[in-house]
């Protein structure tokens, strides 16, 4: 059986357990009663603190701090799950709060759930298996993320949201408390309700990760062109991208509608005349 490896600059408490096999690096740092697997690996500067459960094939980079009751790389919640070997992996300088899941993938998936950096996982958020969450992401107090689903950099996912599998939301995105996402959310939007539908471009986030004021206005006419004009959408992609063939953004935009199999959320307005499928 392999010996755990603990670096000689880490403090491990005396209530704590540390199995065999596990490997803990410079600086970290394990609170009283928490329990790292065997098949765990953790970077350096990792703060762990009491009663978190650490488990599965799970690799923390560097400078994460976990907070109590936190459960992370336990088995996917998926019937499909037949034991396999599968990974978890979370970047750097993550934050995960009180009572957040996070779980490996699956075979029948990706293979792996991954978190990028400096993400915030709110107290009560769940990241299910074959998830993908990207960098600068905020998962607030019980957003709940169903199997496969895909978050790109920098989205917003307030309190008491939830995202149907295989859903993909898009870079800037944000999504209002309590809403209800079974279809994509497309990089630079806000939806809201149930079931979510958009409600216009994601303007604070925008400014506030300092895009140009040039962009954001051909995001406002592309929007419009997209989402609000009448055709087919092939043809408003089409227009859009004849409009604005150099802005990185719109282009952005537009090929995150075009590759969409599920379908992107509509403003309400639209009613059921379009469901934005990128396969039409």
């Amino acid at each position: 059986m392999a010996s755990r490896l603990v670096s000689s600059s880490a403090a491990v408490h005396p209530t704590a357990i540390v199995e065999n096999g596990a490997v803990i690096g410079e600086g970290c740092r394990v609170g009283p009663y928490s329990v790292i697997g065997d098949k765990v690996r953790l970077g350096a500067g990792n703060q762990i603190a009491s009663h978190v459960v650490i488990s599965g094939r799970t690799v923390l980079g560097d400078g994460n701090r976990i907070f109590p009751f936190a459960v992370i790389g336990s088995p996917p919640q998926d019937l499909k799950w037949q034991g396999e070997e599968s990974l978890l992996i979370i970047g750097d300088r993550n934050i995960i709060r009180e009572y957040a899941t996070l779980q490996p993938g699956t075979a029948a998936g990706a293979g792996r759930t991954v978190v990028g950096n400096d993400t915030l996982l709110m107290a009560h958020s769940h990241v299910a298996h074959d998830c993908r969450v990207g960098s600068h992401v905020h998962l607030v107090n019980s957003a709940t993320l169903g199997g496969h689903v895909d978050i790109d950099d920098g989205a917003i996912l307030s309190g008491l949201c939830a995202i149907h599998q295989f859903v993909r939301i898009g870079r800037l995105a944000f999504v209002a408390g309590g809403a209800m996402v079974a279809q994509d959310v497309p990089p630079f939007c806000t939806v809201q309700g149930d079931r979510a539908r958009l409600a216009g471009l994601n303007l604070v986030g925008l400014t506030r990760a300092g895009m140009p004021a040039g962009d954001i206005r051909s995001l406002k006419a592309a929007y419009r062109m997209l989402f609000l004009a009448a055709g087919p959408l092939p043809e408003r992609l089409k227009s859009v991208r004849d409009h604005f063939p150099d802005n990185g953004a719109v282009g952005e935009l537009a090929a995150f509608v075009a590759a969409s199999h599920r379908g992107v959320a509509l403003p309400r307005r639209t009613g059921a005349r379009d469901a934005g499928s990128g396969t039409e």
